[in-house]
């Protein structure tokens, strides 16, 4: 009887030993056929960067190559996109940053007016007024370095349709410095290479990445902030940009800046909401680096 016990305990023992084999077996199995997460199609990333602004142009300066696009030809409205070119034309004709100017009326009846906290009679230096237009899209300050350009503001947009035919802005016009009027448009395409133009410029790089100014008007220190907040963001490396909005135009935001190592320019036009293009910037830059660890995954 004990032997026969025994043996009763050493098969059932084999058993369990075989019923835990098959589980672990068909555990392991269902673990093999377990599929993988997919790559994701690069493709789909293009799909997927939903953007809410009308007209869209990202490029990669290195190769000039086109990484998104949305009616790139088409010219429209830029408002205050505008000042790039009053602050190159200005530039290119040496006048001294240096020297003072002063708000006159004149500069307060600008087309369509605007709130400014530059009251008349204020003198300020040209620089601190390009500082003022391109970093806080200051009217006013826009307007005087037109008033103030040899020749006064016929001879200021002559030179800045010049300057567009220069860089082959094939479908822009300018009729005012400030960007106020309707009528200065450009497509896409022609931001691109005003964009390019302005970044290459070490002033236009500083006052219009630059986050806060502060100036005296009058008797008080007065305080400026950049329309850009993405400025001081740490994530973010621009190295230059310009904001604008006219009711015409929409919300419009260009930049040239550095997103993973590559230099891109992005030009955004009439986005509707108030922070749709801010939120476009994001997307393009999250966009493009789930598309840089694709590639790396890939290789």
């Amino acid at each position: 009887m004990a032997f026969n016990s025994r043996r009763l305990t050493l098969q059932l023992r084999a058993l369990a030993g075989l019923f835990l084999t098959i589980v672990a077996m068909q555990a392991a199995a269902k673990v093999i056929r377990t599929p993988a997460k997919p790559v994701r199609d690069p493709a789909k990333l293009v799909r997927d960067l939903k953007l809410k602004s009308s007209s869209v142009l990202i490029i990669d300066q290195s190769d000039s190559s086109v990484l998104y696009s949305r009616h790139p030809d088409v010219p429209m409205p830029i408002a205050s996109i505008t000042k790039l070119m009053t602050a190159l034309v200005v530039l290119d004709a040496k006048q001294p940053l240096d020297e003072p100017i002063q708000i006159t009326d004149a500069d307060r009846d600008m087309p369509k007016g605007s709130f400014s906290r530059l009251t008349v009679g204020t003198v300020l230096t040209r620089g601190d007024l390009m500082h003022l237009a391109l970093m806080s899209s200051e009217n006013r300050a826009a307007h005087a370095l037109g008033n103030n350009y040899p020749g006064g503001m016929p001879a200021m947009v002559a030179a800045m349709n010049a300057k567009a035919a220069e860089l082959g802005m094939v479908s822009s016009r300018f009729v005012d410095p400030t960007g106020l009027s309707s009528q200065n448009v450009a497509s896409p395409a022609d931001l691109t290479k005003l964009v390019i133009a302005a970044s290459h410029n070490p002033s236009i790089r500083e006052y219009s990445t630059d986050s806060r100014y502060a100036v005296k008007v009058r008797r008080h220190m007065v305080e400026f902030h950049n329309t850009d907040n993405l400025v001081a963001n740490p994530a973010w490396n621009i190295i230059v940009q310009k904001t604008g909005y006219i009711t015409e135009a929409g919300k419009c935001l260009v930049m040239a800046a550095v997103i993973e190592g590559r230099s891109v320019v992005i030009v955004l036009l009439d986005s509707s909401g108030k922070y749709t293009r801010v939120a476009d910037a994001k997307r393009i830059k999250t966009w493009m680096e789930a598309g840089e660890r694709l590639q790396v995954s890939m290789r």
